[in-house]
């Protein structure tokens, strides 16, 4: 908002500059023009006093003349009279006439007016500043400059991100200068300094561990993928050789398999990437965040189907995409598409954002946990989706495993599976996972 701020300041003074321009030009101008009358003035007011002299003068002339006419009889009394009010009349009809071109010198020097630039100046910063009031940016101005922890959570999330693991930085290597020997707080400054992108350094805190503890899969996993974050998500030498060490040391080490499962998926080979993510779930590891590693491997599976159902489009006209599944168990075929005033009202609120929507069947003995799932999205539907085995989250929770299901179609706000408030749904209860028929789900609900 700062930026903002100077934005407007500087197109407030710009205009207040182009008013003032002229007026400032203009002023000058006067000056150098001043310059000049004031030496005309001068002349001129010398000429008029030299012809008022030259009035008075021929005045008295005149006067005398008459004097001596009327002295020596040559007119009466009355003409004599007559001739001297003349002559008055005629001194001053030239001394006013002269005073009117001094009036008139004046007038031309007479300096310019700063009234309208001053009024107009005014009136721009005045309208500028009330309609900044009225809008309500200068709430948000003031707010987030006085006050930025009021912000919102979202916009602020990835500062408060990084300062919470520069603290963590911070916190594991005072630990580790306190005691050189803690390897607890060696491995903590890895994954922190992992967080910050610092990964050479990382990597050293990762080998003080080693040199503790000795070679061990889990710290030779998470130095793998700091050696792989650093060689831009690529598999070097360096990469294999510590992913080799620490398979040969422990072929379930959860670190080294999630780092080989995001490498195949960012490859797009997502059955393997699959394959290694449920080898760390089936597992059974403490230490792993089962709920986001299930979420990831059903991410891959979406991605896998639609990648079949995209090669099989062609079987379906009626559909946009086909995921097909040859394989024995059960295959549910759900039809899924969007009402059309939820249509409406998803492009105007998302502006072009294409959404995601999930797929999935869940028992009906009330466990939450999906049994098979896949991920489209928006511009995907209609769709026809397949749900079978293969879109399972787990080898011994799938479709097979129970006689009925309730289906559900998810249109998610914030991309995440589960259903949310404000996210819009399709449900379909109590369905036979041998049916054969197709089932049909409308997203047309807001979840509440």
């Amino acid at each position: 908002m700062i930026e903002t701020l100077i934005i407007i300041v500087s197109f407030l003074i710009l205009i207040i500059a182009v008013v003032w321009l002229p007026f400032v030009r203009q002023i000058i101008n006067q000056q150098q023009q001043d310059k000049k009358l004031t030496v005309q003035q001068a002349s001129k007011t010398e000429h008029v006093d030299q012809r008022d002299a030259e009035n008075v003068r021929l005045y008295h002339e005149h006067k005398e003349e008459i004097d001596q006419d009327y002295q020596q009889e040559n007119i009466d009394e009355e003409s004599y009279r007559y001739l001297l009010a003349e002559l008055d009349q005629s001194l001053l009809q030239d001394i006013e006439a002269n005073k009117a071109e001094d009036r008139n010198l004046a007038a031309e020097s007479k300096s310019l007016s700063i009234l309208w630039p001053s009024v107009i100046s005014l009136f721009v910063i005045v309208f500028s500043f009330a309609l900044y009031l009225k809008t309500g940016a200068y709430q948000r101005l003031t707010t987030s400059v006085q006050a930025p922890v009021q912000a919102p959570a979202r916009s602020d999330q990835t500062t408060e991100q990084q300062q919470q693991a520069i603290a963590q930085v911070k916190h594991f290597k005072e630990l580790t200068e306190q005691n050189a020997q803690n390897s607890d707080a060696w491995y903590g400054l890895g994954q922190a300094l992992v967080g910050v992108g610092q990964f050479d350094f990382a990597m050293t805190a990762f080998d003080q561990v080693i040199r503790i503890e000795g070679e061990h899969a889990d710290i030779l996993g998470v130095k793998a993928q700091a050696a792989y974050y650093r060689n831009d998500q690529k598999i070097d030498g360096t990469v294999q050789l510590l992913i080799d060490k620490a398979l040969a040391l422990d072929p379930l080490d959860p670190s080294t398999n999630i780092l080989l499962g995001m490498h195949n998926y960012m490859t797009q080979n997502y059955q393997q990437a699959v394959a290694y993510w449920q080898k760390v779930v089936n597992s059974g590891r403490s230490n792993v965040n089962i709920a986001a590693l299930s979420e990831a491997i059903v991410e891959a599976k979406s991605r896998l189907a639609l990648s079949s159902g995209k090669a099989n489009s062609s079987e379906s006209n009626k559909s946009k995409l086909s995921i097909d599944a040859e394989q024995s168990g059960p295959q549910l075929r759900v039809e899924v598409t969007l009402s059309e005033e939820l249509l409406k009202q998803v492009k105007q609120v998302n502006q072009g954002e294409d959404k995601v929507v999930f797929v999935y069947a869940i028992p009906t003995d009330g466990r939450r946990m999906p049994l098979a799932a896949v991920k489209i999205h928006v511009s995907d539907l209609p769709a026809t989706v397949i749900l079978n085995n293969t879109s399972a989250m787990m080898p011994e929770a799938s479709l097979s495993s129970v006689e009925s299901v309730h289906l559900y179609a998810v249109l998610s706000n914030s991309g995440g599976a589960g259903l949310k408030s404000d996210d819009f749904k399709a449900q379909v209860n109590d369905i036979s996972v041998n049916t054969t028929q197709p089932i049909y789900l409308v997203i047309d609900s807001i979840v509440p």
